[in-house]
């Protein structure tokens, strides 16, 4: 067996962070992301490296660094998509973009082994144009970490709820387009963990991205869960059987049997989404166990349980109940702020039958991936520390 890179750690970078070029204090977004499209998947990993994440309101940004001459790409950490994807020059149809497009068509174009050039493009699929480029990531120990070239799209023609700091996507599905399934093999396995800061941390905090040997999730308190989703699918599939308000446990179904990988951990949504059914019971609880009033009274809060609180609630505390592993989420985890002196659920019901885990529940956990294995490990971690 050959010799594997031992890994790298990156940091995630907020949006509204003094460490992001793009920071800006913006409103909360609450929706679901939209997919721009539809494509096939790729996964990424490595045996050991560890990469910074920034906070962008709501979503969190990872830099790479594409080709000669390099160009920064700031794109969203998205564990529910796979391919890694940059908005591209030229543009018909693209949202408005801070910083300038990436252009292909200027790039160095490399050697084959015989001399001659190669084209980097690979194939057109509808708005996306794939090349291959050397992508570089800054590490947090200050070095520079080569995973070589990785496949990518150049979109062309983009929508979806972007705004104009995010420059594209980063894939970390379960596919085998995505970052994590493409550098697995230089690393030694398709494993990654994440460590996301909380949505009102103090801004110039990062999280982390970390793969390979610095992925490993271990030690006290950590708690672990069977990855439903086949090998080679993109969302993460875990089975959520309900959610502890206190010490009342509230089920993910009332009456019907329980689905196996019924809720997908997703990074590139906020906001937790479970069953209406499911989550007007969790909301009913709630305001049982609270000792503050629900607002009632403002139209721009909508249907969501809000409260007036010049500071975070002090609880109640909540607990995800994940087959084998119980993960308790403090308020911080559960209570976003929309405005000044107003405290929101971070979870909303819906109907469409597509459950997800958001980030904002995710933050201040240690979430390992571990493809090969199919687990998904959970550590409670102060991820502004790390």
């Amino acid at each position: 067996m050959g010799a594997y890179n031992s890994g790298f750690r990156v940091q995630l970078i907020r949006k509204n962070s003094p460490n992001s070029p793009f920071h800006k204090s913006q409103e909360l977004p609450i929706h679901k992301h939209a997919s721009f499209y539809q494509v096939p998947k790729k996964p990424y990993a490595t045996n050991g490296a560890l990469a910074s994440v920034t906070s962008n309101n709501g979503d969190y940004l990872m830099k790479l660094t594409l080709g000669t001459p390099p160009f920064d790409v700031y794109g969203l950490v998205d564990t529910g998509s796979d391919l890694v994807w940059a908005q591209c020059a030229p543009c018909q149809g693209c949202y408005k973009q801070k910083n300038p497009l990436f252009e292909p068509l200027r790039r160095k174009l490399p050697d084959d082994h015989h001399g001659k050039t190669m084209n980097k493009l690979c194939k057109l699929q509808h708005s996306h144009l794939e090349y291959r480029e050397a992508v570089t990531f800054s590490s947090t120990s200050g070095e520079p970490v080569v995973v070589g070239d990785i496949l990518f799209g150049c979109g062309h023609s983009n929508s979806g709820n972007f705004n104009e700091n995010d420059m594209g996507i980063i894939g970390l599905g379960g596919g085998p387009l995505s970052l994590v399934s493409q550098i697995g093999d230089l690393y030694g396995s398709k494993r990654f963990s994440q460590c996301l800061i909380p949505f009102h941390a103090d801004p110039h905090t990062s999280g982390t991205i970390s793969f390979g040997d610095d992925s490993d999730v271990s030690g006290e308190g950590v708690a672990t869960t069977p990855l439903v989703s086949e090998e080679g699918q993109t969302p993460y599939l875990v089975t959520l059987e309900g959610i502890s308000v206190g010490d009342t446990f509230v089920p993910f179904n009332s009456s019907e049997m329980l689905s196996k990988g019924n809720i997908m951990i997703d990074s590139g949504t906020p906001a937790t989404y479970l069953p209406q059914e499911f989550y007007d019971r969790l909301v009913e609880e709630l305001k049982v166990q609270s000792s503050l009033l629900p607002i009632d009274d403002d139209p721009d809060l909508g249907t969501q349980l809000c409260y007036r609180s010049e500071t975070n609630l002090e609880g109640p505390i909540l607990t995800a109940h994940f087959e084998g592993a119980d993960v308790q989420l403090m308020p911080i985890q559960t209570f976003i702020p929309p405005k000044d002196g107003v405290f929101c659920f971070a979870m909303a019901g819906t109907t469409d039958g597509d459950y997800i885990f958001g980030n904002f529940a995710q933050s201040n956990v240690l979430i390992g991936f571990d493809l090969d294995r199919r687990t998904v490990s959970f550590k409670p971690t102060d991820c502004t520390n790390q």
